[in-house]
């Protein structure tokens, strides 16, 4: 027996084993990035056969997945929330369909948000596309769901997702474990046309077929302990219960230990869909209000038929937006018991005290940046400096940070880019106006979705410049290897596909690849790019700007390291440190002069050729 204080994500990493995995493909995004290396780690540990990749984009990983398990052998892919909606049109075919050997999704939430455009449920998503979820509370119990969701899916023949939030994620447990073995299962794929390939008159049925199913989980689900369960007492009426479900539903729990709070009860409801009728109802009856505490959305609130009895984000006790952290828990559970003229849990502040501490110390805010020697901030400073009126469509990733820049105008989801500069231009010449528009996006996002965009664009003639920032690596969500190097996840070599390949093919005939820490080359290159945009032979340019990340590459992505010191010529203008915003750079208060962090300095050099006085020389 083996033991270790794993990350959720490696605790749900190792039940993924524990299953019989046998495909695991996954997309990375945060809280979502560590599942798929741990599962490396534990197959390496225990030299299992478990086939792994990052996929290209979630839908790839989906139907990777997809296809394993028709053919009879376990699979899993995980990613993100916002990156199920990738995946959704196979998501939703899926379920219909159904599948042979188990087929878990594991999509990740992110309430608050932390790191992610949207703060969207993903079991409204399950639900939407009537797929049975789990949710989890803490690590080890999505370690359990993990292999529940397995035989779930084998029983019913249905895809199965298991949801953990950002705090099932990344805390923290300590996880026994024994010795993980291989699924030994072959595939093998039997021919049935009209469930594989089924149909619209196949699917009317295969719905049907579903919807019977529904009713059978629904059913196993109000007896699913230790996951769906109630603390009432036999014949026992209360004035106030809980209903809760996922991380709120252990802090509820632990809240009410620690308050001696065993007057309210509380249904814990992890298998929230297909509802728990049964279970539900019997809970209802027990109590005269619920309040119900669930993240991210109002899926139980919603399922829960008596209306009059239920309290939550519907009746405003409970916020619309936001991460039910502890303190927001007990702040809503005070209200809501003074409401229903109970005494509350506390007369605690709910952490105003702290908050109101921590204000008083004024610290200084800093805003997310770009890393020192970062290839991204050159050629941002270079696309301002060339065409400083243009509109600026972005995408998702590190480079999102040239917002702070002035370089990125709009973001709306990956490969968005492509598509929004496509979209401005089309409604810009309408006018007979000819807009410069730059669009920027890197390596890992062109690939994702970018390629279908960018030949959209050059089928409808549309005109702009992209500039690809290829930094080698998927730097924003945790370093994970890129097409472009031809590195696999578990350390195998990949056949490299080469952007220039791709972005040739897309049908595009202007493409130029430059240094970005060149930075007088690369002004020229835009500039010269805005010219064959805008003429009437042209087209769109694409410029593939290389350089590898200072963080994923640190011996080899500034190989020459150039010391910098600031001389009597600089007249604090603070271009360095405000507008061209290297972290290195600073403005000391004690002397009031530009000072230069050797401690963060990466030694690039690019700041050589930015600073407008000149100030800044070789030490």
């Amino acid at each position: 027996m083996k033991q270790e204080f794993l990350l959720g994500n490696g605790a749900m990493a190792l039940g993924i084993l524990e299953a019989g995995c046998q495909i695991m493909t996954s997309y990375p995004g945060t809280p979502s990035s560590e599942i798929l290396p741990e599962v490396v780690r534990f197959s390496k540990a225990f030299n299992l056969n478990t086939s792994i990749e990052w996929s290209i984009n979630e839908k790839v990983a989906f139907d990777n997945a997809f296809a394993a398990s028709i053919s009879g052998k376990r699979a899993c892919c995980c990613m993100k929330m916002v990156g199920l909606n990738v995946a959704a049109d196979s998501f939703m075919s899926a379920a219909y369909i159904g599948n042979i050997g188990g087929l878990v999704i594991i999509s990740c939430d992110d309430p608050g948000p932390h790191s992610s455009q949207t703060e969207q449920d993903s079991r409204l998503m399950a639900r939407l596309g009537k797929v049975p979820v789990l949710d989890p509370a803490n690590p080890e119990e999505a370690r359990e769901m993990i292999k529940t969701a397995f035989d779930l899916s084998e029983e019913f023949q249905v895809p199965v997702m298991v949801r953990p939030a950002i705090r099932v994620c990344h805390a923290r447990q300590n996880v026994k474990y024994d010795v993980l073995e291989n699924n030994l299962t072959k595939a093998d794929f039997k021919r049935e046309p009209t469930r594989w390939a089924s149909t619209p008159k196949f699917r009317f049925l295969q719905h049907k077929a579903l919807n019977k199913k529904h009713i059978k989980i629904s059913e196993k689900f109000n007896t699913l302990k230790p996951f769906n369960m109630h603390t009432l007492e036999k014949q026992k009426h209360y004035p106030f219960g809980v209903v809760t479900g996922g991380v709120p539903s252990s802090v509820v729990q632990d809240m009410f230990e620690e308050y001696g709070r065993n007057d309210i009860p509380i249904l814990k409801l992890g298998a929230p869909y297909p509802f728990p009728e049964k279970l539900a109802d019997e809970f209802m009856d027990a109590c005269d209000k619920v309040l119900v505490i669930e993240e991210t959305d109002t899926l139980i609130e919603y399922l829960l038929r008596d209306k009059r009895k239920t309290l939550g984000r519907l009746s405003g006790h409970v916020p619309m937006e936001g991460e039910l952290v502890p303190e927001k828990i007990e702040g809503v559970l005070n209200k809501t018991l003074s409401d229903c003229e109970l005494s509350p849990l506390s007369d605690h502040d709910c952490g105003q005290e702290a908050f109101s501490l921590v204000g008083g110390l004024e610290l200084p805010i800093r805003k997310p940046t770009l890393c020192s020697g970062c290839p991204h901030r050159a050629s941002f400073y270079s696309i301002r400096k060339a065409l400083p009126k243009a509109l600026f469509p972005s995408d998702i990733g590190c480079y999102t940070l040239g917002s702070n820049l002035g370089v990125v105008d709009t973001v709306l989801d990956m490969g968005a880019g492509i598509t929004m500069a496509s979209g401005f231009w089309n409604a810009y010449i309408q006018d007979d106006v000819q807009k410069p528009i730059v669009a920027t996006m890197g390596d890992s996002t062109f690939f994702h979705s970018g390629t279908t965009a960018l030949i959209n664009a050059v089928y409808n003639d549309s005109r702009f410049i992209l500039v690809i920032l290829d930094n080698h690596i998927t730097a924003m969500t945790g370093m994970q290897p890129s097409i472009t190097q031809g590195d696999r996840v578990d350390g195998r070599k990949g056949n490299a596909i080469a952007l220039e390949t791709i972005v040739k093919g897309c049908g595009i005939d202007y493409l130029k690849v430059i240094d970005p820490f060149d930075t007088k080359n690369m002004i020229q290159t835009v500039k010269d790019a805005a010219k064959y945009v805008n003429d009437p032979e042209g087209g769109i340019a694409v410029i593939i700007s290389r350089h590898p990340c200072v963080i994923g590459f640190k011996d080899t992505a500034i190989p020459e390291k150039i010391k910098v010191k600031i001389t009597d010529e600089c007249n604090e203008c603070g271009f360095c440190h405000l507008r061209f915003e290297c972290p290195s750079m600073y403005s000391d208060k004690e002397t009031g002069k530009t000072e230069i962090n050797e401690v963060l300095c990466a030694e690039c050099g690019v700041c050589l050729q930015i600073c407008p006085q000149n100030a800044i020389e070789k030490a």
